[in-house]
């Protein structure tokens, strides 16, 4: 079997013993961008693609799981269907998916290849992560591929995902797979090399070596994705915020920069992991879900679900919006319309407009068994904001 850069990763020094937990990692998930891959003109760079494996393979070589997260499927796409540039109209971003997926990861297969490694790929949309049972199933089978030795070739599903049911980029995805799959760390590689408290392409912008917390991004400008892709500094913070709220630990940096980030040097941008591992039911409740509807609920419903973590009873809920089934994710709103917790709700929305303002004991006695439910049970809860 070939090996290369691992003298190279084990010989970059550790700074400091937060970094130290990248070195250490024994499951990394890593994501890398369409720009980091693709040419602007839609085709696979395959010096680019085959650096990259280079790095990765010689982490897996030493015993470090390891899941990738790929951008580009769409990108590679442009140039066999003769597009000038990414399409907008959902229609054609999927024909240009259903291309370019077959090509992006015949790439990685034969480029792994030279290590004796094998790749397999896992394509989800948000749906899956919305839907119980497919959220399980996504778990098993990463957790399968990991313990036979295969590297999971992680993207969303272009060709089949909907406005209403998709990511949008890979960076959730790539968070949500670090908390799915118990990963030690996520490294998110871009074309920039780290985040900067400005256009890192004007004088003085100033490189954010650590991020320990909101404070610390007040002032931040974030721009925006490039031609090829759909993030952007928006969108991997958003990532690396789910993730250390999830107890991961992330690194962002350029792609160029992945065998130093991953032994743990000085490059990039270092997210300091924050927060408790919560239970996946609440963070796919609250990162990879959209609300189908709107329960607007007045004061004392509020203080009840947000401050005292109880479940919504029909008496504090003052109306609904939206088309949406029993067992959907709905958004709860405060007085003000600002929307405080996520929740899936127990019944349909035709029927609780004769639910509300009804006592649990004036339903009981006119309902009968047929009112068993609250709207939502504490459990299914997950609290977005702390106030109204």
């Amino acid at each position: 079997m070939i090996v290369v850069n691992s003298d190279r990763l084990r010989k970059v020094p550790v700074v400091d013993a937060a970094r130290e937990r990248i070195r250490t990692a024994a499951r990394l998930v890593v994501k890398v961008g369409s720009s980091s891959l693709t040419t602007p003109q839609g085709t696979i760079d395959v010096d680019r693609v085959d650096a990259l494996v280079d790095v990765l393979a010689a982490r897996r070589g030493a015993g470090t799981q390891i899941v990738l997260v790929s951008s580009g499927a769409i990108a590679a796409g442009l140039g066999p269907l003769g597009l000038p540039a990414r399409p907008r109209d959902l229609a054609t971003q999927q024909a240009a998916a259903s291309v370019g997926q077959g090509v992006l990861v015949a790439r990685y297969t034969s480029s792994f290849a030279r290590y004796g490694l094998r790749v397999g790929q896992v394509l989800l949309t948000a749906d899956d992560m919305m839907r119980r049972s497919h959220h399980v199933n996504a778990e098993r089978t990463l957790a399968r591929l990991l313990e036979l030795g295969i590297v999971p070739v992680v993207n969303e599903n272009d060709t089949v995902a909907t406005d209403e049911i998709r990511f949008g980029d890979n960076d959730r995805l790539a968070a949500l797979v670090a908390h799915l799959t118990r990963a030690d760390a996520l490294v998110l590689l871009s074309d920039v090399d780290a985040l900067y408290d400005g256009d890192p392409r004007r004088p003085g912008a100033r490189r954010l070596t650590d991020v320990r917390g909101p404070a610390d991004l007040v002032g931040v400008e974030l721009g925006k994705g490039g031609t090829v892709g759909t993030g952007g500094m928006v969108t991997k913070v958003q990532a690396a915020t789910i993730a250390t709220g999830a107890g991961v630990p992330v690194v962002l940096t350029a792609a160029a920069h992945a065998a130093q980030a991953l032994a743990g040097a000085d490059v990039g941008t270092y997210f300091h992991p924050g927060g408790r591992h919560p239970g996946t039911r609440l963070l796919w409740l609250a990162h990879a879900t959209t609300g189908r509807g709107r329960l607007h609920l007045d004061s004392g419903a509020v203080e009840a679900v947000v401050g005292r973590r109880m479940s919504l009873l029909p008496a504090g809920v003052t109306g609904v919006e939206g088309e949406f089934a029993a067992g959907d994710p709905v958004d709860l709103c405060g007085p003000r319309g600002r929307v405080v917790a996520r929740g899936l709700v127990n019944f349909d929305a035709a029927e609780i407009p004769g639910l509300l303002g009804r006592s649990t004991r004036e339903l009981a006695a006119s309902m009968g068994r047929e009112y068993e439910r609250e709207l939502i049970h504490r459990d299914d809860i997950v609290i977005l904001e702390t106030h109204n």
